[in-house]
């Protein structure tokens, strides 16, 4: 093969793939989700150590645990939330064959990848004190979904406050 032949198919390929990796990116609804489905949700959504079989077991049982709330950029345990947790680890002491998740939720400031890692961290954080007060670790999963799932969508302090937080789920295997 001649010199300028190799030079030209080196310009074709390099040129295709600049191409390919300059493809716009597919949004919720289109390739690879199902139909109806939206981003975060379902199976694989969030990070952490959930399994695939992982369900809320009721909501009645879910509502007796308590949110726990975080400062801006932290997953360190306030004193407030230290009280709460003391309050879950009796719930789940007097229930001692039931497993949590603990879900680290995020406000929506910070890119994706860092609101999900701050939710894992969060959400360890709650296992970890929980496991302090002598809930067995193998007991609770924790699982990140960052800024994914607010439980407010206004753009205000107060707002984003709510959605910094550990959620406690009752969960089946």
């Amino acid at each position: 093969m001649s010199k300028a032949v190799q030079t030209i198919m080196v310009v074709f390929v390099s040129a295709f793939l600049f191409a390919a990796g300059c493809a716009e990116k597919p949004k919720a609804g289109e390739a690879g989700m199902a139909p109806g489905a939206e981003a975060g949700k379902g199976p694989g959504a969030g990070v952490g150590e959930a399994g695939l079989g992982d369900v809320p077991k009721s909501v009645e049982e879910s509502a007796a645990l308590k949110d726990i709330h975080f400062d801006f950029d932290k997953s360190v345990i306030t004193d407030v939330s230290k009280e709460t947790l003391k309050a879950n680890s009796e719930w789940l002491k007097k229930n001692g064959a039931k497993k949590i998740q603990v879900e680290g939720h995020c406000d929506e400031r910070g890119t994706n990848e860092y609101n999900l890692a701050l939710g894992d961290r969060r959400a360890s954080a709650a296992k970890n004190y929980l496991a302090l007060l002598g809930i067995e670790a193998k007991r609770i999963s924790t699982v990140s979904y960052g800024e994914e799932k607010p439980l407010c969508n206004q753009q205000t302090e107060d707002c984003w406050a709510k959605n910094r937080r550990g959620h406690f789920v009752v969960v089946t295997k």
